[in-house]
Order: C-alpha cells, then sequence, then structure tokens
C-alpha cells in the first residue's frame, strides 16, 4: 500500500527592507571623504544630514524586524553625523580663509593708493561703515529677548520646552533631560544673509557642562541657504541636559563678521 504525503508549502519569506541602511552608508561615506577637502563642505554637509536621517529611519526598520543590516544602517548614521562636523569645520576654514584673503588684498589696495599730503589723517572713505559685529545686547538675554546687530539682523531665542528625544536620537544620553528652543532669524538690513555660518552651542546648569546638541527625525539640522532683505528663518534645536539643571545657556554666533549673543534661559 502507498500513502501520499503532501508537505505544507512553506512560508514565503519576508524580504528584508535594507535599502535605506545601504544608501545611508554610501551618502556618509561619500560625504565623509568631501568633508576632508574644506571648500566641498557644502556637499559634506548636504551628504551628512541626507545620511544621519536615512540612517535612523533604517536603524527602525532593524528595531521591527523589517531589515537585517544593523551595523550598516548604524555606521551610515554615524558618518552622517562624521560628514556634519567635517562641514562645520571646512566651513569655518573656507570662510576664514576667504576673509583673510579680502584683508589682504584690501590692505595691499590701501598701501597702493596715493596718499593726499594735505590731510594729516589721511582718507576718511570709510567713515560711517557699520560694524554688523556689535549687537545691541550682548549678555544675559532672557528667553524672548532679541539680540539686533548693527546691519539690522536680529535673533530671538525663544523660553526652553521639554522636549522627547526619539529612541534613535544622537546626542542624548539616557536619564538626562531634553529641552527644545526656537531661533528666528530676521534681516532687517538690505542684503541677504547667509544662514548657514550661524552656530548653535549652549551649556546647562551652574557647572556650565556642555549640552550636546540632539540629532533625530525631527530636530538636529541648522540653518540652510540665505535670508533675504526682509525674510525671517526659523530653526527648532534641542539639547541634551543633566537632569537636576536648572538652567540652559544658549549661545548664537551669526557669523565670523559677528560677536556671538548669549541667552540664560530658566529649565522647568
Amino acid at each position: 500500500m502507498s500513502y501520499d504525503t503532501q508537505v505544507p508549502p512553506a512560508a514565503p519569506r519576508q524580504a528584508m527592507r535594507n535599502g535605506l541602511g545601504t544608501a545611508a552608508l554610501i551618502l556618509g561615506i561619500i560625504g565623509t571623504l568631501s568633508g576632508l577637502i574644506p571648500l566641498l563642505f557644502w556637499l559634506a554637509g548636504t551628504l551628512g544630514v541626507i545620511a544621519l536621517i536615512l540612517g535612523l529611519v533604517g536603524k527602525g526598520r532593524v528595531k521591527r524586524g523589517e531589515a537585517n543590516n544593523k551595523g550598516v544602517t548604524l555606521t551610515g548614521a554615524i558618518l552622517g553625523l562624521v560628514s556634519l562636523i567635517l562641514a562645520t569645520v571646512g566651513l569655518i576654514i573656507t570662510v576664514t580663509a576667504v576673509s583673510d584673503a579680502v584683508e589682504e588684498i584690501d590692505k595691499s589696495i590701501k598701501d597702493a593708493a596715493p596718499q593726499d599730503p594735505t590731510k594729516a589723517g589721511g582718507s576718511s572713505g570709510d567713515a560711517g561703515t557699520a560694524d554688523k559685529g556689535t549687537a545691541d545686547k550682548g549678555k544675559g538675554l532672557a528667553d524672548g529677548d532679541s539680540s539686533v546687530y548693527d546691519d539690522k539682523l536680529k535673533i530671538t531665542v525663544s523660553d526652553p520646552k521639554a522636549y522627547t528625544a526619539s529612541e534613535y536620537a544622537v546626542g542624548h544620553t539616557k536619564g538626562n533631560k531634553a529641552y527644545q528652543v526656537t531661533v528666528v532669524v530676521e534681516n532687517g538690513g538690505t542684503k541677504k544673509f547667509d544662514a548657514v555660518g550661524v552656530l548653535l552651542s549652549a551649556r546647562a546648569g551652574a557647572e556650565g557642562v556642555e549640552a550636546e546638541q540632539i540629532f533625530d527625525e525631527k530636530v538636529g539640522a541648522g540653518f540652510q541657504g540665505s535670508v533675504l532683505p526682509g525674510k525671517k528663518a526659523t530653526l527648532t534645536v534641542a539639547f541634551d541636559t543633566p537632569k537636576a539643571a536648572k538652567t540652559l545657556s544658549v549661545e548664537v554666533n551669526p557669523g565670523f563678521d559677528y560677536n556671538p549673543s548669549q541667552w540664560e534661559l530658566k529649565l522647568g
């Protein structure tokens, strides 16, 4: 006698969605290599932001069992963050080099210009030039206060609010608290303002420990592009603070031609 034995078909294997992690790794590598060349800071910054976001989202897929390339995804996110750091350093180097070159050219032109012997004080052609590096308020600004510079650039920082960082956030330490602030840049002048050069930093508590900036799916990217005359740009950033910290000092530096301003904020 023969018996027919029917074997049930095997369940279809779920296809792993590893594309985001792989893309994050590739973009992170390209961004990091670009960041090694200061003039390519713009490319490193752009690729770094994209790689970081893709890496964080890809890590979420790994967590849910939809992907299995945890190492690739994590490496891509880390390289994205490295690209952002290198982009910032490249921006500083490039702007400093250009500024030094312009100063040298101006100095050479002034040295080569003929002097009028009848004027003891020399040329006064630069009289009335505004020093845009000076703000009307330099220190100890409170939440909601604005720092206005001579070229009518206006920086405002809001009061801090509690922020819940995602489980894949970079820069947040377990057990610490997170707070978000809103930074508004308003261009009241006559020339466009390059917002890419705006630098943000913070310190927390009476000890003034560094409050690390948080990067996740909602916060972390800096200002992008330019702010035209009469326009505003708004950015929400989050900082990691010790649990017992009662104050947060936020410093905003609009660029190399400006002096930084600080806000002393109370934490709830």
